[in-house]
């Protein structure tokens, strides 16, 4: 998927499938077996659409750590990755500012509900879809990231990845 020079990239998905909450620490739940094939199924997807991000944001938590490692199995260059706790513990507006200073023409977020779900709606004219574990929501911006804001990221691709 390529882009021209003012349009720019922004692809939300949720990490795959976790374990249960249980006596771990939230920030420690790790990808259930399902969760660790979807991952992969995602990069796959991701490879197959041509989107080559250049920019990783992801949450610290584990499982979204995993979900990456996975993802990034299927790409042929290496983006830059930043672990971002706003992705934890922020809201959508807290990831609009941090998307607003983004650089790059594509970017990947990979973080939790509700925040991605909420901020695909927030940037979506038609209010976004659900986001359930391991799926896409792929998002045009026209112009630079400094102009990112409600209705400005039209919803391009969805996708659930199921391996």
């Amino acid at each position: 998927m390529s882009t021209s020079t003012s349009e720019r990239t922004l692809v939300l998905l949720r990490h795959a499938k976790a374990e249960d909450p249980g006596a771990l620490p939230d920030l420690q739940r790790s990808l259930t077996k399902r969760g660790l094939v979807d991952a992969a199924a995602a990069g796959t997807w991701l490879a197959e659409q041509g989107i080559a991000p250049q920019l990783v944001l992801c949450s610290p938590a584990r499982r979204t750590k995993e979900t990456w490692h996975h993802v990034a199995g299927s790409l042929t260059e290496a983006p830059e990755v930043a672990y971002v706790e706003e992705l934890y513990s922020g809201g959508p507006w807290e990831l609009l500012e941090l998307l607003r200073t983004v650089t790059v023409e594509t970017v990947l977020v990979i973080g939790h509900n509700p925040t991605l779900e909420l901020l695909a709606a927030l940037l979506d004219p038609d209010g976004g879809d659900r986001m359930r574990t391991a799926s896409f929501s792929v998002h045009t911006q026209a112009g630079p990231w400094a102009d990112l804001g409600a209705r400005t990221a039209p919803v391009t691709a969805t996708h659930v990845s199921r391996g």
